[in-house]
Formats: C-alpha cells, structure tokens, sequence
C-alpha cells in the first residue's frame, strides 16, 4: 500500500480479520514486509492471489492481524524498526535507496568532488 493513502483497510484472511498492509505485492516485496512487520512482533498474514491469467506474476496481499495498526502512521511516526537498529523511513518502507547515512549537501555531487577536497 503507497504511503500516500491514508484509508485503513480490513480484509478477512483465513477467517481473521486483518489490517491490509499491501496488496498485489510481488515475493519479493512479501518476504520484505513479512520480515520486517515480524520483527515488529505483529502477527503477519499472507495470502496469494488468484491469476487472472496463466502468464500473470504471482501476487500475494499482506495483512497484519492487529486491526488498530496502520501502516501509514506507524511509518511516519517511526514506530517501526529495522533490524539493523534504525527506524524505519518512508523510503525504506517503499524500498528506495536511502542517503541518510552521507551529509545532505553530498547528495547530489559525484563520488570524485566528494572525497577531493
């Protein structure tokens, strides 16, 4: 689900009632967000969604059986964390490469002006 979204949606998984977290998440982006809401001690629930045609990907939707959460405040208001200590961003929830480990006015100098001067 896109961090610009702000409805809370509840789908029913296996009989339980869960808080969607993405749907038509490829296995990628499934394991991604399997591991990560686990590691957050949420119970997480993954189905895998029906072709529409023998050629389409297979697509899972990720739900979280704690109906109170919403994935788009517990971002924003860094309740979630990494594995390797840190919060978690909205760029690390949408899988974009993050600068927040370089000073912010290196971002967009090439590597060679970087570490010349």
């Amino acid at each position: 689900m896109p961090l610009n979204k702000g409805k809370h949606n509840i789908v029913e998984i296996e009989g339980t009632r869960c808080t969607l977290v993405e749907a038509d998440a490829s296995a990628e982006r499934c394991k991604f967000l399997t591991d990560l809401l686990k590691y957050n001690k949420l119970e997480v629930k993954v189905q895998e969604n029906a072709k529409k045609a023998d050629t389409d990907p297979t697509t899972f939707t990720v739900a979280v059986t704690d109906i109170i959460f919403n994935p788009i405040i517990a971002v924003y208001q860094k309740r979630l964390k990494r594995a390797d200590g840190g919060t978690v961003t909205p760029n690390y929830w949408n899988q974009v490469k993050e600068f927040d480990r370089i000073p912010y006015w290196t971002v967009n100098l090439a590597y060679k002006e970087i570490y010349t001067k």
